[in-house]
């Protein structure tokens, strides 16, 4: 989802909803809490995460 007017964006994992992150740290935590390691994912990989509204960079 886009950044919101407030800032953050709504982070989704298969199509529920996990929160709100406010910067790529919160968003990470987010890919955490669903079993994945967040050193291995690639924020950029536009087959793995899609960004609405801007990429990794647009909070």
């Amino acid at each position: 989802m886009p950044p919101s007017l407030g800032g953050g964006r709504r982070v989704r994992v298969d199509g529920e909803i996990l929160g709100v992150a406010y910067n790529l740290r919160d968003f990470l935590e987010f890919v955490r809490r669903a079993g994945l390691d967040p050193d291995m994912v690639n924020v950029v990989d536009e087959d793995f995460i899609e960004w609405r509204g801007g990429g990794p960079d647009v909070w």
